[in-house]
């Protein structure tokens, strides 16, 4: 009866202080992403609002960078210019590289024959740098002494061989070309992950219904594989917009040849660290245009990923 009304001592499990545990476990990640990821994103944004004198921040001038940016010879000719070399990029990735690293994951999942060793060859440049990458294309792309030329002219096909990355009409395609062959791989793991996940029992049945071959393909497999296509038309776009590592390997920060190779990217790193914007307002452009790049990103991102749950939804 003394013992009425007195709560009872809760005491913590070995197993429960486990799971406490467990949960201090992300901490440092979370700090890291915080302090590289985050803060630089909010900082970007106070920088944008307010006038700058080499690397001293001046007076609040509000969104005068981003109407500057917008508005203001020259930086609005290149801000386009810059913009829609990322849309080409964009393009030219999701019909050459998806389109063959699709090919070649579904003639993986066929398991005909070579098709193991496929999937190691075309994932073993992603296994390299980008930097060497560029440097060793480069090197392939030189117009004197380069492979690619010298190829062409041993074959007799001595007319088609050009300073490919010092011609305006062929250095951006160039580069994009390298940058599917870099990204083949990674691309058609993601296909191939997809084409794995269909029931096999789905394939079976559109079989014995009279599917088979194109319409199969079409009909079946396509949208069964619409969640890893979605994926990877996420990855690529936020790849194109932010293509800058291969482009200042093989072409440098100034966008040459004419500001041909031009991204948005490139154009950032011109802006807010080699004074291309002119003295006070390189810093204040940059942070304005580093801005205006994250929003397009995870704009387009964000409702990419809601139509992809909405479909999947609805199915």
């Amino acid at each position: 009866m003394a013992n009425i009304g007195v709560p009872k001592r809760q005491t913590i499990t070995p197993k429960g202080r486990f799971r406490w545990i467990v949960h201090l476990f992300p901490l440092p990640a979370l700090v890291i992403y915080a302090m590289f990821v985050v803060y630089p994103i909010f900082s970007a944004f106070t920088y944008s609002l307010y006038e700058w004198n080499g690397i001293k921040q001046g007076v609040f001038v509000g969104l005068k960078n981003f109407l500057t940016l917008f508005s203001v010879e020259p930086f609005n000719t290149m801000f386009w210019n810059a913009f829609g070399h990322n849309v080409i990029y964009f393009l030219v990735e999701m019909i050459v590289q998806n389109g063959i690293a699709f090919a070649l994951a579904f003639f993986i999942y066929r398991k005909l024959r070579g098709s193991g060793f496929l999937k190691v060859a075309y994932f073993m440049p992603r296994l390299l740098s980008v930097i060497v990458v560029g440097f060793l294309w480069k090197l392939i792309l030189n117009p004197n002494y380069g492979a690619l030329n010298t190829l062409l002219t041993n074959l007799g096909l001595g007319s088609w061989a050009k300073p490919w990355l010092g011609d305006p009409d062929t250095a951006l395609l160039a580069i994009i070309l390298v940058n599917c062959w870099f990204g083949i791989g990674f691309a058609m793991l993601i296909f191939l992950a997809g084409l794995q996940s269909i029931p096999e029992e789905l394939i079976e049945a559109a079989r014995l219904d009279g599917a088979k071959g194109i319409s199969m393909l079409v009909k079946i497999i396509l949208p069964l594989c619409m969640p890893a296509i979605t994926i990877m038309t996420i990855f690529t776009f936020i790849q194109a917009f932010e293509a800058f590592e291969l482009v200042y390997a093989m072409q440098g920060s100034m966008g040459e040849p004419f500001r041909s190779t031009d991204t948005l990217a490139v154009y950032f790193y011109r802006l807010a660290f080699s004074s291309a914007g002119g003295g006070d307002v390189a810093i204040g452009l940059g942070s304005a245009l580093a801005v205006v790049l994250f929003a397009i990103v995870a704009s387009v991102s964000a409702l990419s990923l809601y139509l992809m749950r909405k479909r999947e939804v609805q199915h």
